[in-house]
């Protein structure tokens, strides 16, 4: 079971998410704003990150460059109802971009993307730190 937290300001899209995801054996935690996104990080350790880009008091593009400088293994997809940020720099830091729609497939395809992502990552990792020096 993989943690994700889920960050957006709308109460409709965080329950969808939630209740989408959960159904699909993740364990969710939602955030409304930034600040909340940064709590919830301070106490708890993710797997994942869904982050919308318009956020009410910060962009969600202004977390996504806080959140690699200081967690840079955790991987970020951004959520957004505007695929025209797919050409901003600052996107290309996140590990996916899903614009927002009913069908939330693809959504549930990009998560299951990046999670099986980061799990070949972490594995690759610990056989080198497993491998003997010359070896």
């Amino acid at each position: 079971m993989s943690r994700i937290l889920v960050v957006d300001d709308e109460s409709s899209i965080r329950l969808l998410y939630s209740h989408e995801l959960a159904d699909e054996g993740h364990e969710i935690t939602t955030a409304s704003s930034a600040a909340e996104a940064v709590e919830a990080l301070q106490k708890d350790e993710f797997d994942l990150i869904l982050l919308d880009i318009k956020l009410k008091n910060e962009s969600g593009l202004d977390l996504l460059q806080r959140i690699v400088k200081e967690r840079h293994n955790l991987p970020v997809i951004l959520c957004t109802a505007f695929s025209c940020y797919k050409d901003d720099f600052s996107a290309w830091l996140a590990d996916g971009y899903v614009v927002k729609s009913a069908d939330l497939q693809e959504l549930k395809n990009e998560v299951k993307k990046v999670l099986e992502k980061k799990a070949l990552r972490n594995t690759s990792k610990k056989i080198e730190l497993t491998t003997p020096l010359g070896s």
